[in-house]
């Protein structure tokens, strides 16, 4: 790959990024205060408890433990 495309696929990756990043922001800041969401991106509810405990928490139990198992590979 010429240094020009290089660049151009560097340049795209890092839009990417950005566009993914606003997105988060967006979702966070939309997100109820105080408990956090009451559901998981799986569909599983957070328990109340969780919400309670980890004020913002966006994920169940399941998916934070497999998230933390992928992490540590």
């Amino acid at each position: 790959m010429s240094d020009t495309g290089k660049l151009a696929m560097e340049l795209a990756e890092a839009r990417v990024e950005q566009e993914r990043d606003a997105s988060v922001a967006r979702a966070r800041a939309s997100l109820p205060s105080g408990g956090g969401y009451p559901f998981c991106s799986c569909g599983n509810p957070i328990p109340e408890a969780r919400r309670l405990a980890l004020p913002g928490v966006t994920s169940c139990i399941e998916c934070a433990k497999a998230r933390e198992s992928r992490g540590r590979r």
